[in-house]
């Protein structure tokens, strides 16, 4: 079973929290002498963070939210002189304002060593040529998956977003074995192929990374069929690091937290409430290494569950469940609450394969209605399904089984919908 660094990743329970309690100390000295937001909130709620003796303590320290951190845009939060940052990037603003955050020395290390864990556990070795085709710039998945590879020892190509074809030839002719980037980019890789005649056995790809975008067991074995390859998740965002948070194994079913870095909660996002392994909520991260910008408590809006139990692959850090949903990506239609992956999990079972699709919401009469757009493709011909026509009912029909509402359902041309980085699943003309 590949593990990059045996120390800390099958570290024993005990022997894992004695470390972080003693980093998350030093965490919270640090942000109380030099972050004006937590010495405020800390004086506020008379916590002491050279008082802290347990984990236990940290529950007494209010949430951080992305609301703290636009107030403090742009480098309020900074927890170093701007002379100590090397590096800044910030997030996509993809759900508003983009955060800047801010990397030490130290931080840009630990980064590395944590991308390394991330593709090492996915199988690249130091034998292993691997395209990077996330966007090299202030997105963090380029760089961040860069500077892991390298430290394996793995030939990096920095193909970044290449045109498609473009990318294809690049990874026959360089015999690229590994690939990270986003399902979405995969997929459309998958539709050049087909168009183009292009068999998987004409490349030497042999694994595939895939994070920043939620995608479903389905996608995942239909991208190892159509690419002959291995995929594995991975999860992480800016505001924490970027990728290298969590990480899938060879097992696939959890992603390994480093929780020598990330002391993980799982919170009721209603009340703020703690809750248990195995209890589904919004997931909390504390940094406790992070030196340019610590976060402690920070609600990352993503809805998982975390679980404890041992791993085949010999790992003792806790795993958490593939994130489908976020709390500010849910879908509120004439107060029914909903959210894209169940409508995607629909259009998968009818179709047969996972399509390309946009959700476009707008409000006529007072109330609020719902199309459901889907890419025409020769995928869409199986045997159960000879017409295309049939495609529109079988949608609305489920829809309105499972979500209890009869949505609009329109086929369109292929790359009718615009490719992005990551897929924008869903437009609100409500807000227009």
């Amino acid at each position: 079973m590949p593990i990059w660094n045996e120390k800390y990743e099958t570290m024993k329970r005990d022997e894992l929290e004695q470390e972080q309690l003693e980093r998350l100390q030093q965490t919270l000295s640090r942000v109380y002498r030099r972050v004006s937001h937590y010495q405020d909130l800390f004086n506020e709620i008379d916590f002491d963070p050279d008082a802290i003796s347990a984990l236990t303590d940290l529950k007494k320290i209010p949430y951080t939210t992305k609301d703290t951190l636009r107030l403090a845009y742009p480098y309020d939060m900074f927890a170093v002189p701007l002379r100590e940052v090397v590096r800044m990037q910030s997030t996509s603003g993809t759900t508003g304002q983009p955060l800047i955050v801010g990397y030490s020395r130290n931080d840009i290390d630990h980064w590395t060593e944590l991308t390394a864990r991330v593709l090492y556990a996915g199988g690249v070795t130091k034998d292993d040529i691997i395209n990077i085709c996330f966007p090299y710039g202030l997105f963090t998945g380029g760089l961040g998956f860069h500077y892991g590879a390298e430290k394996i020892g793995a030939s990096v190509i920095p193909s970044s977003e290449a045109d498609i074809e473009n990318q294809i030839i690049v990874m026959k002719d360089y015999r690229t074995t590994a690939i990270t980037c986003a399902p979405t980019y995969a997929a459309q890789l998958c539709e050049v192929m087909h168009e183009k005649g292009i068999t998987p056995a004409e490349l030497s790809l042999s694994k595939g990374l895939f994070g920043a975008e939620p995608w479903s067991e389905t996608f995942r074995n239909e991208m190892q069929d159509r690419l002959s390859i291995s995929v594995t998740d991975n999860y992480g965002l800016t505001e924490i690091i970027g990728p290298g948070v969590s990480f899938e194994c060879d097992q696939k079913n959890g992603l390994h937290i480093s929780e020598d870095h990330f002391i993980p909660e799982i919170i009721n996002p209603d009340t703020g409430e703690i809750l248990g392994p195995g209890e589904k909520g919004e997931l909390v991260l504390t940094t406790i290494t992070k030196e340019a910008y610590p976060l402690v408590r920070y609600r990352t809006g993503d809805l998982t569950t975390l679980r404890y139990e041992d791993c085949g692959c010999g790992r003792c850090l806790v795993k958490m469940d593939k994130v489908f949903e976020r709390v500010d990506d849910m879908i509120i239609l004439n107060g029914q609450n909903m959210f894209p992956l169940q409508f995607e999990q629909i259009l998968t079972e009818v179709i047969g394969t996972t399509p390309k699709y946009q959700i476009i919401i707008e409000k006529k009469d007072n109330l609020d209605e719902l199309e459901i757009q889907v890419e025409v493709s020769g995928d869409f011909f199986f045997d159960e399904m000879k017409k295309l026509a049939q495609i529109e009912p079988a949608v609305a029909k489920e829809v309105k089984k499972r979500l209890d509402f009869i949505p609009k359902v329109t086929l369109v041309e292929p790359r009718t919908i615009k490719r992005h980085m990551k897929q924008i699943k869903v437009v609100d003309r409500r807000r227009d």
